[in-house]
């Protein structure tokens, strides 16, 4: 499945123009590899890395969707490997 794709169905994307920027930014891997292409295959036992406004994201494909369905479905699909590293706070200089 492609990741753009992916990360529209598992909710982690809102929309899949947006997942499609996202993949083209570059700032996602994929194995350890960065992905610069919105057409990148996933597969299950895959692991992401994904930049998050509130700190990074490690997660592991678990079972591709068959939709964008609701989402502790969604959820279903993925495992987080470790608590999401919080994005360092602003400080006041």
């Amino acid at each position: 499945m492609r990741i753009d794709k992916l990360l529209w169905f598992l909710r982690l994307a809102s929309t899949r123009n947006h997942a499609h920027d996202w993949a083209l930014e570059g700032h996602i891997r994929l194995n350890g590899r960065r992905i610069e292409r919105p057409s990148a295959a996933v597969r299950p036992g895959d692991v992401l890395v994904l930049p998050t406004p509130r700190g990074v994201r490690v997660i592991e494909v678990v079972e591709l969707p068959t939709r964008r369905g609701p989402a502790p479905e969604a959820q279903a699909c993925y495992r987080q490997i470790e608590p999401a590293i919080a994005a360092p706070a602003p400080t006041d200089a």
